[in-house]
């Protein structure tokens, strides 16, 4: 399988978002550490780990914690 992010606005709506595919959990987290200001700017809200169609965790919110 190959992971993915699901990317989702603030009602678990779905967002368009990269479409880039990660041979290994920690390499799509990596990619997600470097993106995550950028997702938010776009629209995101939420972001779910896929691994192929199972969901491995999320939703996480790309909001700021209080």
């Amino acid at each position: 399988m190959s992971f993915r992010w699901r990317y989702e606005d603030e009602t678990g709506g779905s967002v368009t978002g990269p479409g880039v595919e990660f041979a290994t959990q920690d390499e799509a987290e990596e990619w997600f550490g470097g993106a995550w200001r950028e997702l938010g700017s776009a629209g995101v809200a939420q972001v779910v780990l896929l691994d192929g169609d199972t969901e491995v965790y999320g939703p996480m919110s790309l909001s700021a914690a209080e």
